[in-house]
């Protein structure tokens, strides 16, 4: 499984070759390091009503993923504790991995939401966390599509559609504007929400490295480690933005 790819997914777009998706995040790493100096010389731009649009965008289409991954763990029966890929090309196998091809490509589209930082000169919100989860998230999903669409990996592709739901659902009402402010009361809470699938993904994922499942332990073993990276760099967020005041 680690040394041959997945022939259902590998024409499909980004899938084939590591290459666009490093030139993606070379390009990107670019843009983070360039665009505050670039910005400089103009005034930080409004784009209201695109980040309405986007952040509704986003919302739908995490709405979508939630579903199909749902839906089709359902239908096809999967277990929450030992669930291998299915690599056949039947209609739920390959519904799964389609699912799975967009999850992957939404964390393309989500390198948006630091542009849009750097835009609108908000450059206090593009921290290492910020872009540690969105260029590691592209690799991970990249390697899972590719190797790995499917099985157990449907959990987390799950669980993290349904919390963005809510996240940009967050992010649409406060572009908005000021007015919005007093209905962002629950912002503290989508973090929880955040560490809690972590902490359910760190679990799930762990599981499978004590009992005989025939999903490769190698990707759960490079999930959990992940996994504790973000607990611990959500916890510090937590922290340093609830609990000690400092944003």
């Amino acid at each position: 499984v680690f040394c041959f790819s997945d022939p259902r997914t590998d024409p499909w777009p980004l899938v084939y070759s590591p290459i666009p998706v490093t030139l993606l995040f070379a390009f990107y790493l670019f843009v983070v390091a360039l665009g505050p100096f670039c910005m400089r010389q103009w005034k930080p731009l409004k784009l209201r009503g695109l980040l309405v649009a986007y952040n509704l965008a986003m919302m739908t289409l995490s709405s979508y993923m939630f579903y199909e991954f749902l839906v089709t763990s359902i239908l096809d029966n999967y277990s929450y504790l030992c669930q291998p890929v299915d690599y056949s090309r039947s209609e739920l196998g390959m519904r799964m991995a389609r699912v799975c091809w967009w999850f992957f490509f939404s964390k393309v589209i989500e390198l948006l939401d630091t542009f849009f930082f750097i835009l609108r000169k908000k450059q206090e919100q593009v921290t290492f966390l910020h872009v540690y989860h969105h260029g590691t998230m592209l690799f991970n999903w990249w390697s899972g599509v590719k190797y790995v669409p499917g099985g157990q990996a449907f959990f987390i592709g799950m669980l993290n559609s349904f919390v963005h739901i809510f996240m940009y659902g967050y992010y649409a009402l406060a572009s908005l504007g000021p007015q919005m402010h007093r209905y962002l009361w629950w912002k503290r809470y989508l973090t929880i929400m955040q560490l809690c699938q972590f902490v359910a993904i760190a679990a799930h994922s762990s599981y499978n490295l004590f009992t005989e499942c025939p999903f490769p332990d190698g990707f759960n073993i490079a999930v959990f480690l992940y996994i504790l990276s973000l607990i611990v760099l959500f916890l510090h967020f937590y922290y340093r933005t609830y609990i000690s005041g400092k944003q």
